[in-house]
């Protein structure tokens, strides 16, 4: 646990690896910040720390519009955690606030709304409205600096619900009006009102940066991908090393193409070794995976960015991981030939079930894609369907396992949304047909996000970064006996 003192430390010292752990904010200025901005570091007794961007601004700071503070990646805590507010915090990213409101989520939590207040105000300075409302502010600037959306409809579609809502959360937040702050990204037309030349999102997508801390396995990650990718669904297209992942996206209101490179942007990036410390030799604060999404329904913009982010690990912390396990005699080596290895999540829980429990190469997956997806209005390269839901999958010929998983997923026996009870699903794999050990174990890693998945007999000194391990050893091509399969050992 950090002091305030150690806080201020990492400030002074412009350390990226806390960017989204905490925030600081300047009293003589009304101003928060990352750890990482790299403006002059205020004197100590002007600085104030908050656990989250949310209760920054519910003490009256506003953004800093040098470093974006709002643009951080998630702690990697709220991976780890299986309590109330690490289950909380995932739900909130995945917009559950927004489409259930405060209720809805504390009965995903099994918790009364009185509850999941109070713990999140205690730990997090803020409750589920704040949280919620920051990450609707988020989902507003992008559109505005990145979209000729009116201002009107774009105000609904980040989920604020009215217009004066969302004029005075922008002003709090950003110290600027919505217009002023679509003419910040657009140079020399700022003060004449002009539009992009574009009428809407560009035509290749909504760009976005999807920021990751410290070193990123890129080439490791998209090697994953390409070699499990199901045609039709999915598709990676282009030379090792700048390749693009390929996929369409199942979401609340509509569905999506999403498109992410494999080039990652910052600056260089070196991992620090054991015992490293201050500004000298600060790690560099990682980069950013470039992306566009292309939605039928811009509601859905801030849960695709989260739906990928997820499949990214882009929340995870590389440090923590190297810390605990660069010590380790099997994993150490692997840990510094390969930094900033990830394990990855899913975009669609329920579509990796399926496919888990299905079983068998790509190929059977995207056979019942062709009788049963959502075909596009329009083949978009190799991407023609959407996988099929669950509820669509009962009647089909899938096999009794299948249909008893999408029977648990349609019905709510089983939950595997972001901040779903990893525990309690785990228990309710393992009790339905034909769902073995191996599947289940995928399923913890993947679908739940369960950065400590790993199988019997993994050593307690890996924890609580098993799945971690994991693909380190996958990556080195040394396979534990009784782990579960990773597509690309397939493929190699």
């Amino acid at each position: 646990m950090m002091d305030d003192e150690t806080r201020y430390e990492a400030v002074s010292s412009r350390d990226a690896r806390f960017d989204g752990e905490f925030f600081f904010a300047v009293t003589t200025t009304g101003i928060y910040c990352r750890p990482s901005c790299p403006a002059v570091t205020p004197k100590r007794a002007n600085v104030r720390f908050f656990p989250s961007a949310a209760a920054a601004q519910a003490g009256g700071f506003r953004a800093c519009r040098r470093c974006r503070p709002d643009a951080v990646p998630g702690s990697a805590e709220w991976n780890v955690r299986a309590d109330l507010v690490g289950r909380a915090m995932r739900f909130i990213g995945d917009g559950v606030v927004d489409r259930e409101g405060v209720a809805g989520l504390a009965r995903r939590l099994g918790y009364s709304t009185r509850q999941v207040q109070r713990q999140l105000t205690a730990e997090l300075g803020a409750g589920p409205v704040a949280l919620a409302r920051a990450r609707r502010a988020h989902t507003a600037r992008v559109l505005l600096q990145t979209t000729a959306l009116p201002v009107t409809e774009l105000a609904f579609a980040a989920g604020f619900a009215s217009i004066r809502q969302f004029n005075d959360t922008m002003r709090e937040i950003y110290a600027g009006t919505p217009r002023e702050l679509r003419a910040a990204a657009l140079p020399g037309r700022a003060r004449t009102g002009t539009r992009r030349a574009a009428d809407g999102p560009a035509p290749h997508g909504i760009p976005l940066r999807l920021a990751h801390r410290g070193p990123y396995a890129a080439a490791e990650i998209f090697d994953v991908l390409a070699a499990g990718a199901v045609p039709g669904v999915e598709e990676t297209v282009g030379p090792r090393g700048r390749r693009t992942y390929r996929r369409t996206l199942r979401l609340s209101y509509g569905t999506a193409i999403a498109e992410v490179d494999e080039a990652t942007g910052g600056a260089a990036r070196r991992r620090p070794r054991a015992g490293e410390s201050g500004p000298e030799r600060a790690p560099d604060g990682g980069g950013w995976l470039e992306c566009r999404l292309r939605l039928t329904d811009p509601r859905d913009l801030a849960t695709a960015v989260q739906r990928l982010r997820r499949l990214f690990d882009l929340d995870a912390d590389p440090y923590a991981v190297a810390e605990r396990l660069g010590g380790d005699p099997l994993l150490g080596p692997l840990v510094a030939a390969c930094p900033g290895l990830r394990s990855p999540g899913a975009a669609d829980p329920e579509e990796l079930a399926v496919r888990t429990v299905l079983g068998g190469p790509p190929e059977r997956a995207a056979a019942l894609v062709a009788a049963h997806g959502k075909p596009l209005d329009a083949a978009d390269g190799g991407l023609t369907h959407v996988f099929p839901a669950p509820g669509e999958l009962l009647s089909a010929e899938v096999g009794a396992p299948v249909r008893a998983l999408c029977a648990a997923l349609v019905d709510g026996t089983l939950d595997l949304g972001a901040g779903a009870d990893r525990a309690a699903a785990e228990g309710v794999l393992r009790a339905l047909p034909g769902v073995g050990a191996r599947a289940v174990g995928h399923l913890r890693m993947r679908a739940l996000g369960d950065p400590d998945a790993g199988p019997d007999g993994a050593p307690e000194a890996w924890r609580p970064w098993r799945a971690y391990a994991l693909h380190h050893l996958w990556n080195a091509d040394r396979v534990p006996p009784g782990a579960f399969a990773l597509p690309a050992l397939a493929a190699r």
